[in-house]
């Protein structure tokens, strides 16, 4: 039986500075073998530099997914194809730099494939069927090892519950990312994958979503642009964690985590 961690979209220096906290904690508290993190918002909460990227690896993470804000800053476009373990969704247009999945060894050794999708309603960027293409590069995984992470990046429940089902027994965990807001979900489902609609933003919950409050609401009301701000209020670690049996690929259990700084302090 190996632990992976599976940790939601970690937004600005808020979301880095709670997770550089937790994470040495969680990882030995909960005897974790593989990790993998959303990266997408980790610059200022839109986009990835290969700094952050690379500090995110040396701080243990073994896999870095992303989704629509993976090209807002441009120039991780030309060391894609040379960063293995930062994944685009995979169902992008082909011709984009970079992967939509990647295979790693856990602590003890076992191979870990972590797929990359994104949604299609109401999500830029994704051009083609997640369910077909994830499918397809799912079952090639399966050849190579049993245990396959999906990070299913979309904007709705719906579409993010049918693809737990259709890849039920096949993948041993499909999570959301994107909507930042944690569900009370998790599950595992009939054929043994385990499930969380979403697992939620490591980031600043003083906020709409990542963004200053404030900014947002006027937005609504006047319904005028504005710039975002990262905020940086009420930090918060999100993660969940999978118990996953390494010969069979099926997950045997799966726990969620929202933890206040004061709740990782502690740990």
């Amino acid at each position: 039986m190996i632990n992976v961690l599976l940790i939601g979209d970690i937004v600005g220096s808020p979301g880095r500075a709670i997770l550089k906290q937790a994470l040495p904690k969680i990882m030995r508290k909960r005897a974790i073998d593989y990790c993998i993190a959303n990266a997408e918002n980790l610059a200022g909460g839109n986009g990835v530099t290969r700094e952050l990227a690379e500090e995110l690896l040396g701080l243990g993470v073994n896999c870095l997914t992303s989704g629509n804000h993976i090209w807002d800053k441009r120039e991780i476009m030309p060391i894609m194809d040379v960063f293995p373990q930062l994944l685009r969704p995979a169902n992008y247009p082909v011709g984009q730099p970079g992967k939509g999945h990647h295979v790693g060894k856990s602590r003890t050794g076992v191979k870990v494939a972590t797929l990359n999708l994104s949604g299609r309603v109401f999500m830029n960027g994704a051009i083609d069927d997640p369910f077909t293409i994830g499918r397809r590069i799912a079952e090639e995984l399966r050849k190579e090892t049993p245990v396959i992470l999906v990070d299913m990046h979309a904007e709705t429940t719906s579409e993010k519950a049918a693809m737990g089902f259709f890849m039920d027994g096949l993948a041993s965990v499909v999570v959301g990312t994107h909507t930042h807001v944690p569900t009370c979900d998790h599950r595992i489902l009939p054929k043994g994958t385990a499930y969380c609609t979403d697992i939620g933003m490591t980031g600043p919950y003083d906020s709409v979503i990542g963004v200053e409050k404030d900014i947002i609401i006027k937005r609504f009301v006047d319904g005028l642009p504005a710039k975002f701000e990262t905020a940086k209020g009420d930090p918060r670690f999100a993660a969940v964690v999978v118990a996953i049996d390494e010969d069979t690929g099926r997950a045997a259990s799966i726990d969620r985590m929202f933890l206040t700084e004061t709740e990782v302090l502690s740990l």
